[in-house]
């Protein structure tokens, strides 16, 4: 599928055969910072969440983000390219670190373009982001998960990856009603459609 500018989407990787792909602190920050360099130059995001063994992030394409760029006989979009560049490096540190060989993720990470308005499929994956870290019983309440931009827009730590005031635009979110918002119980038949 080909990336449109001007749309959200739903990027989402996992380890593959739903391996570990975060094992301490440095890993999460070490993902983090490659997303920082390879993503945040050429497209805005607007939230993610890093977990154990998966990661989401909800991107909002640009005109560069989209760019045709030739890969041997392949052609692929900057962005496309840019996860893959970050998989791939991520893999060849995390393998040196842990000893291990092989391929870390999934061969492709997927793009899901969240176009259906009248459903809001935006602001279900942007909760529905958030909210991973709870339905998988790593924390309690949100707030108290590192590894997702659910801090930043709660203002508990200064994030500067996400670009909070284009998501308000795009996504309807609320300052004064984000928290319980939030965590509000997500239809799993809408949530199934993310995908």
């Amino acid at each position: 599928m080909k990336l449109v500018a001007d749309n959200i989407y739903h990027v989402y990787n996992q380890g593959n055969n739903k391996e570990t792909i975060f094992r301490d602190h440095e890993d999460y920050i070490s993902f983090l910072k490659r997303v920082r360099k390879r993503v945040f130059p050429i497209a805005e995001i607007l939230n993610y969440c890093l977990m154990p063994n998966h990661y989401h992030f909800l991107i909002y394409t640009n005109q560069k983000s989209i760019e045709s760029i030739q890969l041997g006989l392949l052609e692929s979009q900057v962005l496309k390219n840019s996860f893959r560049l970050i998989n791939s490096s991520f893999s060849i540190e995390f393998n040196n670190k842990y000893t291990r060989t092989g391929s870390l993720f999934r061969q492709k990470t997927k793009f899901k373009l969240l176009e259906n308005k009248k459903d809001n499929y935006p602001f279900i994956c942007f909760n529905y982001i958030h909210q991973n870290p709870l339905k998988a019983g790593l924390v309690k309440k949100m707030e108290d998960w590192k590894y997702s931009s659910f801090q930043d827009y709660l203002g508990i730590r200064e994030g500067t990856l996400c670009n909070f005031e284009l998501a308000e635009k795009l996504i309807d979110i609320h300052k004064d009603d984000f928290y319980n918002t939030s965590y509000s119980v997500i239809n799993e038949k809408l949530a199934d459609k993310l995908y």
